[in-house]
Protein backbone atom coordinates (compact mmCIF):
# COMPACT_ATOMS: atom_id res chain seq x y z
CA UNK A 1 0.00 0.00 0.00
CA UNK A 2 1.13 3.19 -0.91
CA UNK A 3 1.80 6.02 1.56
CA UNK A 4 1.63 9.76 1.78
CA UNK A 5 4.36 11.89 2.83
CA UNK A 6 3.48 13.79 6.15
CA UNK A 7 2.27 17.14 5.70
CA UNK A 8 4.32 19.97 7.14
CA UNK A 9 4.63 20.46 10.58
CA UNK A 10 2.02 22.35 12.26
CA UNK A 11 3.71 26.13 12.83
CA UNK A 12 3.67 25.77 16.34
CA UNK A 13 5.27 22.40 16.07
CA UNK A 14 8.14 23.27 13.53
CA UNK A 15 8.89 26.26 15.92
CA UNK A 16 9.57 24.06 18.81
CA UNK A 17 11.08 21.24 16.30
CA UNK A 18 13.60 23.90 15.08
CA UNK A 19 14.72 25.15 18.74
CA UNK A 20 16.39 21.27 19.00
CA UNK A 21 19.93 20.05 18.08
CA UNK A 22 19.70 19.07 14.84
CA UNK A 23 20.41 15.27 15.16
CA UNK A 24 17.60 15.49 17.72
CA UNK A 25 15.77 16.96 15.03
CA UNK A 26 16.40 14.39 12.86
CA UNK A 27 15.31 11.80 15.06
CA UNK A 28 12.66 13.23 16.07
CA UNK A 29 11.15 13.67 12.27
CA UNK A 30 12.18 10.75 11.29
CA UNK A 31 9.38 9.50 14.49
CA UNK A 32 6.95 11.84 13.24
CA UNK A 33 6.97 10.37 9.56
CA UNK A 34 7.18 7.06 10.93
CA UNK A 35 3.66 7.92 13.29
CA UNK A 36 2.34 9.29 10.02
CA UNK A 37 2.82 6.56 7.96
CA UNK A 38 1.75 3.73 10.29
CA UNK A 39 -1.60 5.99 10.55
CA UNK A 40 -2.35 6.25 6.76
CA UNK A 41 -1.47 2.06 6.57
CA UNK A 42 -3.19 1.16 10.30
CA UNK A 43 -7.08 0.51 9.73
CA UNK A 44 -9.78 2.67 11.36
CA UNK A 45 -6.76 5.63 12.24
CA UNK A 46 -8.31 8.02 9.53
CA UNK A 47 -6.95 11.25 9.62
CA UNK A 48 -4.12 12.61 12.54
CA UNK A 49 -4.22 16.44 13.91
CA UNK A 50 -0.63 17.53 15.25
CA UNK A 51 -0.54 20.06 18.25
CA UNK A 52 1.50 20.80 21.17
CA UNK A 53 0.42 19.18 23.97
CA UNK A 54 2.86 20.05 27.17
CA UNK A 55 5.31 21.51 24.91
CA UNK A 56 5.96 18.59 22.82
CA UNK A 57 4.76 17.61 19.10
CA UNK A 58 1.39 15.53 19.96
CA UNK A 59 -0.61 13.12 17.55
CA UNK A 60 -4.25 12.47 17.79
CA UNK A 61 -6.68 10.78 16.07
CA UNK A 62 -9.81 13.05 16.47
CA UNK A 63 -11.44 12.15 13.01
CA UNK A 64 -11.98 8.58 14.45
CA UNK A 65 -11.08 8.83 18.05
CA UNK A 66 -9.17 5.47 17.54
CA UNK A 67 -6.42 6.38 19.78
CA UNK A 68 -4.91 7.99 22.25
CA UNK A 69 -2.23 10.59 21.93
CA UNK A 70 1.17 10.08 21.03
CA UNK A 71 4.02 12.54 22.14
CA UNK A 72 7.53 12.83 20.44
CA UNK A 73 10.23 14.85 21.80
CA UNK A 74 13.92 15.12 23.50
CA UNK A 75 14.59 13.98 26.49
CA UNK A 76 14.59 15.87 29.40
CA UNK A 77 18.18 16.79 30.03
CA UNK A 78 19.50 14.47 27.59
CA UNK A 79 19.26 15.80 23.99
CA UNK A 80 21.10 12.63 22.63
CA UNK A 81 18.02 10.76 23.47
CA UNK A 82 14.32 11.20 21.84
CA UNK A 83 11.07 9.48 23.58
CA UNK A 84 7.62 8.65 22.59
CA UNK A 85 4.78 9.47 25.40
CA UNK A 86 2.17 8.06 25.68
CA UNK A 87 -0.76 8.48 28.62
CA UNK A 88 0.33 7.12 31.48
CA UNK A 89 -3.05 6.41 32.37
CA UNK A 90 -3.32 3.69 29.87
CA UNK A 91 -1.34 -0.19 29.72
CA UNK A 92 0.64 0.95 26.75
CA UNK A 93 3.84 0.80 28.59
CA UNK A 94 3.12 -2.34 29.60
CA UNK A 95 2.14 -4.26 26.71
CA UNK A 96 5.34 -2.62 25.17
CA UNK A 97 7.47 -3.96 27.96
CA UNK A 98 6.07 -7.69 27.28
CA UNK A 99 6.61 -7.06 23.65
CA UNK A 100 10.00 -5.07 23.66
CA UNK A 101 11.67 -6.05 26.98
CA UNK A 102 15.31 -5.00 25.82
CA UNK A 103 13.95 -1.28 24.45
CA UNK A 104 14.74 1.35 27.29
CA UNK A 105 11.34 2.83 29.31
CA UNK A 106 10.80 5.54 31.60
CA UNK A 107 8.25 4.95 33.89
CA UNK A 108 4.48 4.85 32.10
CA UNK A 109 5.11 7.27 30.08
CA UNK A 110 8.02 6.75 27.69
CA UNK A 111 9.90 4.18 25.59
CA UNK A 112 13.43 6.47 24.53
CA UNK A 113 15.92 5.88 21.93
CA UNK A 114 19.64 7.32 21.12
CA UNK A 115 19.60 10.00 18.76
CA UNK A 116 22.69 8.03 17.44
CA UNK A 117 22.65 4.78 14.78
CA UNK A 118 18.89 3.65 13.76
CA UNK A 119 16.14 3.46 15.36
CA UNK A 120 13.84 0.06 15.57
CA UNK A 121 11.68 0.92 13.24
CA UNK A 122 9.59 -1.91 13.11
CA UNK A 123 8.80 -1.75 16.86
CA UNK A 124 8.30 1.76 16.94
CA UNK A 125 5.35 1.22 14.00
CA UNK A 126 4.23 -1.81 16.16
CA UNK A 127 3.80 0.41 19.27
CA UNK A 128 2.48 3.45 17.82
CA UNK A 129 -0.23 1.32 15.66
CA UNK A 130 -1.08 -0.07 19.58
CA UNK A 131 -1.33 3.72 20.40
CA UNK A 132 -3.61 5.26 17.49
CA UNK A 133 -5.86 2.14 17.98
CA UNK A 134 -5.90 2.01 21.64
CA UNK A 135 -9.61 2.79 21.74
CA UNK A 136 -10.78 0.46 19.11
CA UNK A 137 -9.43 -2.67 21.28
CA UNK A 138 -11.81 -5.37 22.36
CA UNK A 139 -12.04 -6.21 25.80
Amino acid sequence: MATRRPPRPDAAVAEVLAGKPPPARKALMRLREMIYRTAATTDGVGGLEETLKWGQASYLTPETGSGTTVRIDTVRNDPSRVAIFVNCQTDLLARYRDLYPSLDFDGERAVRFPVAGALPEDEIRHMVALALTYHRRKP
